[in-house]
């Protein structure tokens, strides 16, 4: 099937690429190798409730990324959250709390931001793609379902070290492709253990929205989700271990990951944290880039035949996070649209 674009990775640079092209009316296809879409917009449900695992919250001062987490349709925003913050660690974007940044969290779960920008577009899921090949005119997508898609033009929106990986398949005589993968392996991507644990209703509560430990030697960040749901069977805490930890202990069994994140939350918040009525484990390979990895914009480059190859993602936009990932998926978008056809 032949589309004008096929975008690869569904994460907000993805999304906000697709959604920009096919408002302009161009033919756009998003494949996402995930169950669903958004990457680190992640929500899950558990009893009825909300729990966002990934980013607990979005800040920005763009003014475009400001607007669209205001105004996603049917979302009940929570405006300036989190509002209480306790300890003095460091977040993994620390001018989240500048007063030029806005705050804001959904009753919904941050998942609803991408899924709005998703919304009308045609998304492939569980589709991941093995291989790329130009000839003929057209970029050449192969997946591991033995799909094939063909394009005039691809945009590669994904970590570094999986945009790499797809490079590789292309022709290494091909000197700008060649440039992107050598540029590209001097990034890495930083890894989080992140664990989800539900308390009886009756448990006692922290006074507080986000956590910053200062001094753990496993948790960067604990997250209240339960000050997030006006209504709710249970409370609910999401516990993210820092990029060192998570790196040191990233391919341990799980149950010895879920025993020492609850050892310690028991240690920093009281013995009632080390009694979880369930807990789940989720393991992000891809959670994030260190601040300072970050290029000026978008690179668009020429392939054989008149193709183009367009890779976006948080470390092609000034400030890293999620305001960068849609920030450099709106630009290419708009490289893209200004190209001669």
């Amino acid at each position: 099937m032949r589309k004008d674009v096929v975008v690869i990775g569904a994460g907000l640079a993805g999304l906000s690429c697709a959604r920009r092209l096919a408002d302009a009316g161009a033919s756009v296809t998003v494949l996402e190798r995930a169950k669903g879409v958004g990457g680190r917009c992640a929500t899950r449900h558990v009893d009825g409730m909300p729990i966002d695992f990934g980013v607990v919250f979005f800040h920005g001062s763009d003014p475009a990324f400001v607007k669209a987490v205001e105004t996603v349709h049917g979302a009940s925003v929570l405006e300036g959250w989190p509002l209480r913050r306790h300890d003095t660690g460091r977040p993994c974007q620390p001018d989240a709390f500048a007063a030029t940044e806005k705050r804001l969290a959904y009753v919904e779960g941050v998942s609803v931001l991408p899924k709005s920008l998703a919304r009308g577009l045609d998304v492939e899921l569980q589709a991941e793609v093995m291989t790329l090949a130009v000839k003929d005119g057209a970029v050449h997508i192969h997946t591991s379902q033995d799909k094939h898609y063909e394009a005039g033009t691809v945009v590669l929106a994904l970590a570094p070290e999986q945009t790499r990986r797809l490079l590789e398949s292309l022709p290494h005589d091909e000197p700008e492709v060649t440039a992107a993968r050598e540029m590209l392996g001097l990034f890495a991507s930083v890894r989080c253990v992140t664990l989800l644990a539900g308390y009886q209703r009756w448990s006692p509560e922290p006074p507080w929205d986000v956590s910053y430990p200062s001094e753990s030697p496993v948790l960067a960040l604990i997250s209240n989700e339960s000050t997030k749901r006006p209504e709710r069977k249970v409370n609910a805490i999401v516990y993210q271990a820092s990029p060192r930890w998570s790196r040191a202990h990233f391919d341990e069994p799980v149950a010895e990951l879920e025993h020492a994140i609850i050892a310690e939350a028991s240690r920093l918040l009281g013995p009632w944290a080390g009694e979880p009525a369930w807990t789940q484990v989720h393991q992000w390979r891809y959670a994030r880039l260190d601040r300072g990895n970050e290029l000026a914009s978008p690179l668009l480059l020429s392939l054989a035949g008149g193709t183009k190859l367009g890779i976006a993602g948080e470390i092609f936009a000034p400030g890293g996070g999620l305001e960068a990932a849609f920030a450099s998926g709106t630009a290419l978008a708009r490289r893209l649209l200004e190209e001669p056809r």
